[in-house]
């Protein structure tokens, strides 16, 4: 049972995706990765959340960056939103990100920075045992 489900919205955040993989295996964290957008795959991430077993979500997502919020939305679990640079920058992402309704938190981490995502989960789980 992996504790920390990683989740990016498109193949293309691969590169980020990469930077969370490479710090929880330099850390020995148990961890699956999937790709699945809230756009074109919803009822399989339901599912996939639902379904799974992780203590953790992290989502990778660009433009408009709805797979963070939708993950917590439909799961009293922690999630970690990582924005993904694009056309602007980032910014709309980041933005989409952090302005999450009273009720919906996600946590949010730099623009790109995969690696503080990987690190704030695994501080996360050492603070919960």
């Amino acid at each position: 049972m992996p504790e920390i489900a990683v989740i990016s919205g498109s193949k293309s955040d691969q590169p980020i995706v990469d930077k969370i993989l490479q710090t929880l295996d330099e850390h020995g964290a148990g961890y699956e990765h999937r790709v699945l957008s809230a756009h074109r795959n919803p009822q399989e991430l339901d599912r996939y959340i639902e379904e799974s077993d992780a203590r953790i979500f992290i989502a990778v997502a660009g433009l408009s960056a709805a797979l963070p919020g939708v993950i917590a939305a439909r799961t009293p679990r922690p999630v970690i939103g990582v924005p993904v640079s694009g056309k602007l920058l980032g910014i709309d992402a980041l933005l989409s990100i952090v302005q999450m309704p009273p009720g919906v938190p996600v946590a949010c981490v730099g623009i790109d920075n995969g690696a503080n995502a990987a690190l704030l989960a695994l501080r996360m789980l050492e603070s919960g045992r």
